[in-house]
C-alpha cells in the first residue's frame, strides 16, 4: 500500500506476541460507520475479482470501498506491522449468512498446505454490522494456526475446549494467521450476516516490521508463553517451541528462546573426542 501509516497505528511488540501465541487480532470497531453504512450494498453489487499476487493499489482503486477500508490508520498500521509495505492480495471474498439457514461451516484451516513458520499469510475480516450470538459469528480456535492438519481434517470435531465465537459490534476488523482454524456458524436470526475477507501476502521480510520500543517488555514472553484449553500436555509444548521460530523470525534473533525448548533441539556439538579402545 502506499498509505504509510504513522508510527502511533503499528502494533506494539506485545500485540504482535498475541498474534504469535493466538493466531488472531480482533480490533472492535474500528471502522468508522460512513464505511459500515454503505457496505452491505457494496457487496451486494460485489466486488471484482483480482488475480493472485495483484499489488493492493491495482486491486482496490484509489477510493474504492476495499481500499478505503484497508487505509483505516488502525487497519493500515497493523496490516504494515504483520505483513510490511507492498503486500498483494492472495484474494477476497464476501461470505453471507443467510437467516434460519440451518446449518454451519465445518471447522477447518484456509490452504493448510502452507507450513511456513518464517513467513505466513494474513487475512482481514471485515464485519459491518453488529454480530449477535444468535447470528452465528465466526468461530476460531486461538492457538491452532501452527497446527498441522489437512485443510478439511478438523471439520470432523464440533466442538473444542476454549474456542471462540465472535460477538462484536459494526466495524469490527479480525486479523488472523492464514492457519487458523475457523468455520462460519449458523445463522439462527432473522439478519442476513455479511464478512469481507482479505488475504494479504507480503512482498518482504516479515521482521521488526511494528513499533518495537516494547520488545524487551516482560509481557512479550509471558503472552508467548500463553496455553490453550485444547491444547495436550505433550503437543502443547510443541506449540510454544512453533511460535519461538516464529518470533525469532519476526525479529531476526536466533537465540530468542522461552524456557530452552529451542535450545534443547538446537545444540549440535562439534567437538571430537577420541573413541574408546
Amino acid at each position: 500500500m502506499t498509505f504509510q501509516p504513522a508510527r502511533e497505528h503499528l502494533l506494539t511488540s506485545v500485540q504482535m506476541a498475541h498474534f504469535v501465541a493466538h493466531g488472531s487480532l480482533i480490533m472492535e470497531a474500528v471502522v468508522p460507520e460512513e464505511l459500515n453504512s454503505q457496505a452491505i450494498d457494496v457487496f451486494r453489487a460485489g466486488i471484482p475479482a483480482v488475480p493472485y499476487g495483484t499489488p493492493v493499489e491495482e486491486a482496490f482503486p484509489d477510493g474504492s470501498f476495499a481500499r478505503r477500508l484497508v487505509e483505516i490508520p488502525t487497519v493500515a498500521g497493523a496490516i504494515q506491522s504483520l505483513v510490511g509495505p507492498g503486500p498483494t492480495i492472495d484474494h477476497h471474498a464476501v461470505h453471507i449468512r443467510k437467516p434460519k439457514e440451518g446449518h454451519a461451516q465445518p471447522l477447518h484451516g484456509d490452504a493448510i498446505i502452507d507450513v511456513r513458520l518464517d513467513a505466513f499469510d494474513v487475512q482481514l475480516m471485515y464485519y459491518p454490522q453488529d454480530v449477535t450470538l444468535d447470528m452465528g459469528g465466526t468461530l476460531s480456535v486461538p492457538g491452532s494456526h501452527l497446527r498441522r492438519t489437512n485443510e478439511s481434517d478438523t471439520g470432523r470435531y464440533q466442538n473444542l475446549r476454549g474456542q471462540t465465537r465472535l460477538v462484536c459490534p459494526a466495524g469490527t476488523v479480525v486479523l488472523v494467521h492464514h492457519g487458523i482454524w475457523h468455520g462460519g456458524r449458523r445463522n439462527d436470526s432473522d439478519i442476513e450476516r455479511y464478512m469481507f475477507k482479505i488475504r494479504f501476502n507480503p512482498t518482504v521480510k516479515q521482521r521488526l516490521l511494528w513499533n518495537t520500543d516494547d520488545l524487551d517488555n516482560p509481557e512479550v514472553g509471558k503472552t508467548l508463553r500463553q496455553r490453550f484449553p485444547w491444547y495436550e500436555l505433550a503437543t502443547g509444548r510443541l506449540e510454544i517451541y512453533n511460535r519461538i521460530k516464529m518470533w525469532q523470525a519476526l525479529t531476526g534473533d536466533d537465540t530468542f528462546d522461552l524456557d530452552y525448548w529451542a535450545t534443547r533441539v538446537s545444540n549440535r556439538p562439534q567437538r571430537v573426542v577420541a573413541g574408546a579402545r
